[in-house]
C-alpha cells in the first residue's frame, strides 16, 4: 500500500489514530491522547508567534526510505511550501520536524525518526516530552536551543 491509497481509502478517514506506513507498505496506527494534541497546538502557536514567514502545520506525511512517517508538527519555509502544498505526502522533510512523545515511543524509534527526517532534508528535529520539555537536534547532534527559531522555549506549559 502507498500513501495515496491510504489517503483515498474511505475506511481510514476520521480515525482517532495517527497513521504511518512502514517500509513494507503496512499501515501502523498509534492512538493519541488529548495532551498530545494540546502540545501540537502549543508548538504551532509558538512557531507562528516567533517566525515571520513559512507554515506551521500538524500531522504532515513525509516520504522516507522506511515508509511514510507523519511528523506531529512541522515548520516549512514559504519556498518549500510552494513546492509541496499539493502533494499527498511531502517528498522531502520540512526544515523543522517535531515529534510529541507518547508512552508508546521508544528511544530507538525516536532516534530512527530523527535520522530519517534529517536524511530527507530536515534541518532540525525537535522532541516534546509529556511534561513539555523540548529537545532540539540537528545533523550534528543535540542543540541547546533551536538554531532556526532561537527564541523557542526549552519548556512549554499547557
Amino acid at each position: 500500500m502507498n500513501w495515496q491509497e491510504v489517503c483515498a481509502d474511505k475506511h481510514l478517514h476520521d480515525l482517532p489514530y495517527k497513521i504511518e506506513l512502514n517500509e513494507q507498505g503496512q499501515i501502523l496506527m498509534t492512538p493519541v491522547r488529548l495532551y498530545h494534541s494540546a502540545w501540537q497546538g502549543e508548538i504551532i502557536r509558538w512557531l507562528l508567534r516567533l517566525t515571520d514567514s513559512g507554515k506551521a502545520l500538524p500531522e504532515v506525511a513525509i516520504a522516507t526510505a522506511q515508509g511514510t512517517k507523519v511528523a506531529d508538527v512541522v515548520w516549512c519555509s514559504d519556498t518549500l511550501w510552494r513546492q509541496i502544498k499539493h502533494e499527498a505526502e511531502s517528498p522531502v522533510a520540512p526544515e523543522i520536524c517535531v515529534e510529541v512523545l507518547s508512552p508508546a515511543n521508544t528511544a530507538d524509534e525516536m532516534l530512527r525518526k530523527r535520522m530519517l527526517y534529517l536524511a530527507h532534508g530536515a534541518e532540525e528535529v525537535w522532541l516534546c516530552s509529556k511534561d513539555g520539555t523540548m529537545q532540539f537536534f540537528s545533523a550534528e547532534g543535540a542543540l541547546e536551543h533551536s538554531g532556526l527559531v532561537p527564541q523557542f522555549p526549552t519548556h512549554l506549559e499547557l
